[in-house]
């Protein structure tokens, strides 16, 4: 066999295997954040919103952290732009990871507005783990991944919310603890460091201590402004 020709098999045998490997972490993520959904859905409903209400929240906003702000703040009987402001101090983030793609995604037009809705933590970290694959192999990651949490958990939103509308008084069973559960789990792993700890537990300890005296999502705000500061400072 000539080694023109064997060399081009061993390259479509690792493209191949790089396609399968980047499909499948898509996947796997895909389907495992989706199916938090049913989280969301239920925890909504528990906080006052109709499953039309829950649903349209996570096919516009789409960004979990954000999602469970607003219905937390709201249900707690805190003001709508309480919960604007707090999930738009949560949403931050995506606006860096958006810098952080558009330059590797390079997409124009309505291809760019998708993938800013879809710009989200799961995306952004699947795209950059294939980047030592190659271009091609970061965006398929990038889009596979998105596209997949996307449909996921707007479905697991759905199921969520539909269930515990038919459970009647959600509350009742305690679903309702799912919004600050939720907080605790998206938060906590990302504290790798003892300064970040220590921070989060003393925002945390603050926050409850300023809950019977301001009104309800200003704590929330108030926390969120003394991390910025003193991560600044640092």
């Amino acid at each position: 066999m000539p080694l023109a020709a064997l060399g081009y098999i061993r390259h479509n045998v690792r493209v191949s295997k790089v396609a399968s490997t980047t499909l499948r972490d898509s996947l796997s993520v895909s389907l495992t954040v989706g199916a938090y959904g049913v989280a969301f859905g239920a925890a909504a409903v528990a906080n006052g919103f109709t499953v039309l209400q829950s649903c349209l929240l996570s096919l516009l906003t789409f960004s979990g952290a954000s999602q469970f702000a607003v219905i937390g703040v709201l249900g707690a009987g805190g003001s709508a732009i309480s919960g604007i402001a707090t999930a738009s101090l949560l949403g931050v983030r995506n606006a860096l990871y958006g810098v952080i793609m558009a330059p590797r995604l390079k997409v124009s037009g309505l291809k760019r507005i998708v993938a800013a809705q879809i710009t989200i933590d799961e995306s952004t970290a699947v795209a950059l783990g294939q980047e030592p694959h190659g271009d091609d192999a970061m965006r398929k990651g990038f889009w596979y991944t998105g596209i997949g949490v996307f449909v996921f958990w707007n479905l697991f939103t759905l199921a969520g919310a539909l269930g515990a509308q038919a459970m009647g008084d959600v509350r009742a069973f305690g679903l309702d603890s799912a919004v600050p559960a939720a907080f605790l789990g998206l938060v906590w792993p990302r504290l790798t460091g003892k300064f970040e700890r220590i921070l989060a537990v003393g925002c945390a300890l603050f926050a409850i201590a300023m809950t019977p005296i301001l009104p309800a999502g200003l704590p929330i705000i108030a926390t969120a402004f003394i991390a910025i500061v003193i991560g600044l400072k640092r």
